[in-house]
């Protein structure tokens, strides 16, 4: 046999295989169980014609649509809610009437807050530059996708720009930037998988 055999047949696999490939969310796009809040919540909070899908793809990147999700810091559900933010949020909109662990509540909550960073981030800037900075903030916090800004600012780069934060965010966030950038990412792969 050819020493050059396994490389050959590495070689050989992966043009058998295509190419590498992020994972495939079009299997979300027939799980409908909670398609009615999505839209229903998307057209109360954004108006009748934002695509509520973006917020069902923030649904699949924080829980996979796991209405039992949990993470270690204690964010619950659908759309991952800390338990104060539930309470602020239901403080505000008072037809919330069940709890985080409710599927339609949490997702309510979910786009509420997010109606809340899309409304803090009115800036002149594009509209998929505006959901990303929806998105970070609901990722890393507001804060720090504003020190990012102050970071660009100082290097008289576009603060309004997402391109400039995902190059700051790091001076910030240190390597948790990873998380928030993948988190936006996905979010875009998933919104167009499921669309």
């Amino acid at each position: 046999m050819n020493v050059h055999s396994p490389l050959i047949l590495l070689c050989l696999s992966l043009v058998m295989t295509g190419p590498v490939e992020a994972e495939s969310f079009s299997k979300y796009k027939n799980h409908k169980m909670y398609d009615r809040y999505f839209s229903k919540y998307a057209k109360r909070f954004f108006g009748a014609g934002f695509d509520w899908t973006h917020f069902k793809a923030q649904a699949i990147a924080e829980s996979n649509l796991n209405i039992k999700a949990k993470s270690h810091v204690g964010a619950v559900g659908l759309m991952q809610i800390m338990p104060a933010t539930f309470v602020e949020i239901t403080q505000k909109n008072k037809f919330i009437e069940g709890s985080a662990g409710e599927p339609r509540w949490n997702i309510a909550a979910g786009i509420s807050y997010n109606r809340s960073l899309w409304n803090y981030w009115r800036a002149d800037r594009g509209f998929q530059d505006k959901l990303n900075f929806m998105f970070a903030s609901y990722n890393a916090g507001r804060g720090n996708i504003r020190k990012a800004q102050r970071f660009a600012e100082k290097e008289r780069a576009n603060p309004n720009l997402w391109s400039t934060i995902e190059k700051h965010l790091v001076k910030v966030t240190g390597r948790h930037s990873r998380e928030t950038l993948a988190y936006i990412d996905r979010i875009q792969i998933i919104t167009k998988d499921i669309q």
